[in-house]
């Protein structure tokens, strides 16, 4: 059973029952049971044309839950005769998908919730770490952006900003996560480029383009993670580089600052270093100030006190950092660095401990637990 090919197929598919009218939360409910049928059917008798099989089991998997919920009797006059089985475009219609779970009757956070889970192949768990919130929380923000949807016809799509917010968090989820949707955000993302001239689109694709450069340096042949400073920049991929400065710095000239522009930036400047010593922090932390202004994220100012750190001293950056509520994500992890580097190794190693209990993947753990006792054995020592 090849589970690349129905991953591959499925937007396309759900795409195909939302524009014959079926409701979000039903065709995605149907195209799931369609899969489990290919699953079962496929081995012993694999279609000729599998797009076209799923859309025609998916479709009647809709028309029996239609027909069987009583509360849904209206819909059945807008229900379009069975489609016969056959042939099927081979068109992409994942960023199509995007746009149209982006829809105005929902707000943008939850547009992005749903679309992460339907189409990006999140589960919730992975959507609530991206969000800060806890899971309790974003299973029921994704169960309210199905209920408004249901009913509603998408022919009305949603807008640029929310698309590029769902393609970034698909993004950093590939990238740093369990599931790998790096590639498949930077295909979309281009996509996008080429039909919208819009400089944040611009930015986001250098920003992941800069970001995926240098993923080959970034773990260990243990898998162990291995920090930016640490990383082997002979890996880093050159090309990927000169294209994504390239997209930055027009964008840039247009004059029209956003957030994706401003994190790229940043990245461009990391990746200009030929060493990490040699990294230009002053100018980093200018653009995350830059940063600030446009987002008020206390992910951004946990991130620019620890430039501060680098630029200005330890102590700069923990009076930095001391101004950010302590319960934030790897809030822990960036004290114990600074800490670390303003030579008291005793609170650093109890830091690193105390993060890597709060670490959100095995990989980080992994690091912050090595930080701990490799501190815990020079004080030994």
């Amino acid at each position: 059973m090849d589970e690349a090919l129905l991953r591959s197929l499925t937007p396309s598919v759900l795409t195909v029952l939302v524009r014959r009218g079926a409701d979000f939360a039903a065709a995605e409910d149907a195209v799931q049971e369609a899969l489990v049928e290919a699953v079962r059917v496929w081995p012993a008798d694999p279609p000729r044309d599998a797009k076209g099989w799923l859309v025609t089991v998916a479709w009647r998997k809709f028309l029996d839950a239609t027909r069987s919920d009583t509360a849904r009797r209206r819909r059945e006059d807008r229900i379009e005769e069975e489609p016969a089985p056959g042939p099927t475009p081979a068109v992409d219609d994942t960023l199509q998908l995007y746009f149209l779970c982006a829809h105005p009757s929902l707000t943008p956070s939850s547009a992005v919730a749903l679309t992460l889970r339907a189409v990006g192949g999140l589960t919730t768990r992975q959507i609530a770490q991206a969000y800060l919130v806890p899971e309790a929380t974003m299973a029921q923000r994704i169960s309210r952006a199905k209920r408004t949807v249901s009913g509603v016809r998408f022919d009305q799509p949603g807008d640029v900003a929310t698309v590029l917010r769902v393609l970034y968090l698909v993004f950093n989820e590939g990238y740093s996560g369990d599931v790998d949707l790096a590639a498949e955000a930077i295909r979309l993302t281009r996509q996008l480029a080429a039909v919208i001239d819009h400089p944040e689109v611009a930015g986001l694709l250098a920003l992941m383009l800069l970001h995926h450069a240098r993923r080959a340096s970034r773990t260990a042949p243990d898998g162990g993670l291995v920090p930016l400073a640490e990383q082997d920049r002979t890996r880093w991929d050159t090309a990927a580089i000169a294209e994504g400065v390239r997209i930055l710095q027009t964008a840039l000239a247009r004059d029209r600052l956003g957030e994706f522009q401003a994190q790229a930036a940043i990245a461009a400047l990391h990746a200009d270093a030929p060493t990490a010593e040699e990294t230009d922090w002053v100018q980093i932390v200018e653009w995350y100030d830059e940063l600030a202004r446009l987002t008020d994220s206390p992910v951004v100012r946990l991130n620019r006190a620890v430039a501060v750190g680098e630029a200005d001293g330890p102590r700069a950056g923990l009076a930095a950092l001391a101004a950010i509520e302590d319960s934030l994500p790897r809030h822990t992890a960036a004290a114990a660095y600074l800490h670390e580097r303003d030579g008291d190794p005793t609170t650093a190693a109890r830091l690193y401990a105390e993060a890597a209990h709060k670490a959100p993947n095995l990989a980080e753990r992994d690091y912050l637990t090595r930080q701990a006792a490799r501190l815990n054995s020079r004080t030994r020592h």
